[in-house]
């Protein structure tokens, strides 16, 4: 059975870093990809940052030089290391994981941190 479960969200002033983290228990695929999503309140779901089996990353855009997708394959754990916050950051954070990187064939879900980011 897999679990995937969310970790390190709060609230953190403007300019600040928070490090989330989500525990992949149970899962053991060779070839995968894992993500993180957010959804801010009154929005949609977006994508944040993906890694596949191969170390390949993808970053959406307002994101990009702040955020940093990495893996612990030993420990089953993925990261996301949030850097210079900002308010638009402000979101419930998810993990997922599936066989390929687009939201829609991500195959399991955490149940969400929320990060909250005061201007």
């Amino acid at each position: 059975q897999v679990q995937l479960l969310e970790s390190g969200g709060g609230s953190v002033q403007a300019g600040g870093s928070l490090r989330l983290s989500c525990a992949l228990n149970g899962y053991t695929y060779v070839y995968y990809c894992l993500g993180w999503f957010r959804q801010a309140p009154g929005k949609e779901r977006e994508g944040v940052a993906t890694i596949d089996s191969d170390g390949n990353t993808n970053y959406t855009g307002s994101v990009k030089g702040r955020f940093t997708i990495s893996q612990d394959n030993a420990k089953k754990t993925l990261f996301l290391q949030m850097d210079s916050l900002e308010a638009e950051d402000t979101a419930m954070y998810y993990c997922a994981a599936g066989e390929y990187c687009p939201e829609s064939e991500m195959d399991y879900w955490g149940k969400g941190t929320l990060v909250t980011i005061a201007s």
